[in-house]
């Protein structure tokens, strides 16, 4: 593991403290902008430094060694997405307002189209390897990861491939979908495909 690698693990910690500083902060001073700076450590700081990593880093499909000691891209961005995946709950309540969901992953480089249903539990990762085209219905509990990470000849291999979903595809609640799944428009998958 690279030293930036070890670096970037402390990522999620980084947010847990900015948030209690920033609820301390507000306690003691109370005013709009002091509260204001509570949500903005959970979600503004996590974005922005994603963006920051993403410019300097993109992410990039393929197949890697994760064994070697230079730095992976992938790794970092997985690292500053690690508090969603830590702490669902945060997401869910983006997604209890219509459209506000779809422009979040739209703003981590997300491909999202239009008119797309997400109920509160669904679950995505590696944000900028998502590609949803327009009125696409989510059911309950749906996973959608783009990674893949495995042993192979001793090393750890990673495989990172976008998922695909086209228009107006129903995907039936508990389906999970793995790096390169791509679902054809107009497709309605039943409850617990994978």
């Amino acid at each position: 593991m690279s030293p930036m690698s070890k670096v970037m693990a402390f990522f999620p910690a980084s947010v847990g403290l900015l948030f209690l500083a920033a609820v301390t902060h507000a306690l003691k001073n109370p005013s709009f902008l002091n509260v204001l700076l509570v949500p903005a450590t959970l979600y503004l700081y996590p974005l922005l430094s994603y963006r920051i990593h993403d410019f300097f880093f993109p992410i990039r499909e393929g197949k890697y060694n994760l064994s070697l000691s230079e730095y992976n891209a992938w790794w970092g961005g997985h690292q500053i997405q690690l508090i969603y995946y830590a702490c669902p709950f945060l997401e869910a309540i983006l997604r209890t307002v219509p459209g506000a969901f779809s422009l979040w992953l739209r703003a981590w480089g997300s491909s999202i189209g239009k008119d797309v249903y997400w109920t509160p539990n669904a679950e995505i990762d590696d944000r900028s390897l998502v590609k949803i085209g327009d009125g696409v219905v989510f059911g309950h509990k749906i996973e959608m990861i783009s990674h893949v990470i495995a042993p192979k000849d001793g090393k750890l291999s990673l495989l990172s491939k976008a998922v695909v979903v086209g228009d107006k595809c129903f995907l039936g609640a508990g389906s999970r979908f793995g790096p390169g799944a791509t679902i054809e428009a107009g497709t309605a998958l039943p409850i617990l495909s994978d």
